[in-house]
């Protein structure tokens, strides 16, 4: 059964315009003022996490960090701690990504396969048997290991990123208008600031891996990939 997509469009609508038109333009003290605007921009990604998760049936750590990270800066701006904390947070949940990513390879489930290696993008059946068969999966290994050090640099980048545009964008005291509209902003410039540039590395680690599992099994790209295979 082919594993329900994701709405790009929607999720870029929820999950970044809508909460920063609200922020930046919704948040003055003659509209929804700073608490409620906070709360109401913060509730369309967080719902918008939840319905995901029952309408595509499939759970992601990473949204998970995602809905916690969401959480937090409510937390964090509704009990006005300084600014410095929601930078330090927006760095330290993609730290904590890329660390476990490299952790990982020391035990028997190594993120880089739920994340990369996975029946939703890559034929994995057809390409294990072909490596037993060309008894490479030892250097499929090495392989894994190399892709895992690049997947987790683009969680590193995007860590540096996140505390560099949140320590030059949060300078207001938090529940403010004011800080809500720098809020606001830091959501609006996440896409073109951190996202592109992460999935840039994130998109080169799985050319890497998809590049290096046609030398070990000599299978070509439309074999590998899960949705060519099943056209």
């Amino acid at each position: 059964m082919t594993q329900k997509q994701e709405n790009p469009f929607l999720s870029l609508v929820l999950n970044i315009a809508i909460p920063s038109v609200i922020l930046m333009k919704f948040s003055t003290e003659d509209t929804l003022g700073p608490v409620y605007g906070l709360i109401i921009a913060l509730a369309f990604p967080f719902f918008y996490g939840i319905y995901d998760f029952f309408d595509r049936k499939k759970v992601n750590f990473i949204s998970i960090l995602g809905l916690v990270s969401i959480m937090l800066t409510g937390v964090f701006t509704l009990v006005k701690l300084p600014p410095h904390w929601i930078a330090v947070k927006e760095a330290a949940i993609p730290a904590c990504i890329g660390c476990a990513i490299i952790v990982s390879l020391k035990t028997e489930f190594p993120l880089v396969k739920k994340l990369l290696f996975n029946d939703s993008i890559i034929n994995t059946e057809l390409v294990q048997n072909r490596l037993n068969n060309n008894q490479n999966t030892g250097k499929f290994e090495n392989l894994l290991i190399q892709t895992s050090y690049l997947l987790s640099s683009s969680f590193f980048l995007s860590a540096f990123l996140n505390f560099g545009l949140a320590k030059y964008l949060l300078v207001s005291e938090p529940g403010s208008e004011a800080f809500n509209e720098e809020l606001g902003r830091m959501t609006a410039l996440s896409w073109p600031v951190i996202v592109l540039p992460s999935m840039v590395l994130m998109f080169f680690a799985l050319y890497k891996l998809i590049n290096g599992i046609k030398k070990l099994t000599g299978l070509e790209m439309e074999q590998i990939l899960q949705n060519q295979a099943k056209k």
